[in-house]
């Protein structure tokens, strides 16, 4: 995991908590042998843009677990209302981040490449507050219709206009090649603007639609979206993680 640049430090922290309404203690299910957490460090183990690798925890179980397969975790709160504001925490302990990646520690099928270039667009562009990745979706997929699945629209230059869980765009016109950009819950952020973030309270928006990323767009920041083929999917529920463990026995999600 080589340094990304003499003059930028770039961590990517994990956020990792036990409570999980649907799926208690997500994090330390074992899916191929590995607690699921473990899966997620390992991918982000092997990209060239990250200096550091972090996962912010609530639970000592979670913390223990990550030490034990030799990485390296830190404790927060557990009244977080968000994982923004668990990693902000975190960043106590990397006091030499200028930059931080919020990697979900559920998407054990998290593309390297996609974190290495978001890390390597914001070093490259100090104008940007935040970036973030979305993936191509056919407006007749179900998916573009479901309230779970979080869609955004960008401008002509890619920096993200609108997010929301309705339909997005509202296609009252047929748009010949023109897809539905379905929104992945990874961001990258300088370490300026994120400690800005978590001061401001929840936005309007933000509490309409459940959204954090809102709260960013209604204080005027500027978010860079990258497209990506990578549609790996995150776990949220046991069943889900069955389909996981399905996918790393195939050639397409293993790492070589």
């Amino acid at each position: 995991m080589p340094q990304s640049s003499p003059n930028f430090h770039v961590l990517g922290v994990l956020p990792a908590r036990w409570g999980s309404t649907r799926f208690p203690g997500k994090p330390l299910h074992p899916i191929a042998g590995k607690p699921l957490i473990q899966h997620v460090w390992e991918r982000c183990r092997r990209c060239s843009n990250l200096d550091e690798i972090l996962v912010a925890t609530d639970d000592e179980r979670i913390l223990k677990a990550v030490e034990g397969f030799g990485g390296k975790a830190v404790m927060t709160s557990p009244d977080h209302p968000t994982g923004t504001d668990r990693i902000a925490e975190a960043l106590k302990a990397a006091p030499l981040a200028t930059h931080i990646l919020n990697i979900q520690g559920d998407e054990p099928l998290i593309d390297p490449a996609l974190i290495d270039e978001l890390a390597a667009t914001m070093t490259a562009d100090p104008a940007l507050d935040m970036a973030t990745a979305a993936n191509p979706l056919d407006p007749a997929d179900p998916a573009a219709h479901d309230p779970n699945v979080v869609k955004v629209v960008t401008a002509l230059d890619g920096r993200a206009l609108y997010f929301s869980r309705s339909p997005l765009p509202f296609f009252r016109n047929a748009v010949p090649g023109q897809p539905v950009l379905r929104h992945k819950g990874i961001y990258a952020y300088s370490r300026g603007f994120l400690e800005r973030f978590v001061s401001w309270p929840p936005s309007p928006l933000e509490k309409a639609e459940s959204l954090e990323q809102l709260r960013a767009l209604e204080n005027g920041a500027s978010i860079k979206v990258l497209l990506t083929n990578d549609a790996s999917p995150g776990v949220d529920t046991p069943e889900q993680a069955r389909e996981i463990e399905r996918l790393l026995a195939t050639a397409h999600f293993s790492l070589p």
